[in-house]
């Protein structure tokens, strides 16, 4: 599964990651528990990304986070611990 990355600037494309990167990131334990991910993403792809996440016996948190006042203006947030 690749998902798209939080972008840093509203002009840019967001980066692409597949999902044992990511679980190699949460691996690390370096700040990694905290991910966002683009609002590109699927919500079930996301979904996915959290079941997959919790058959590896995290405990994951996903919320949207809103950061303007339109509506396509959030990302997704996931905090795995």
């Amino acid at each position: 599964m690749e998902l798209l990355i939080a972008r840093e600037e509203l002009s840019k494309k967001p980066k692409k990651m597949q999902l044992d990167k990511i679980k190699e990131e949460l691996k690390k334990g370096s700040n990694a528990e905290l991910l966002y991910f683009d609002r590109d993403n699927s919500h079930k792809d996301m979904m996915a990304l959290v079941d997959a996440l919790e058959d590896d016996d995290y405990n994951v948190y996903f919320r949207e986070v809103k950061y303007g006042l339109a509506d396509d203006e959030y990302m997704y947030e996931v905090h795995a611990l």
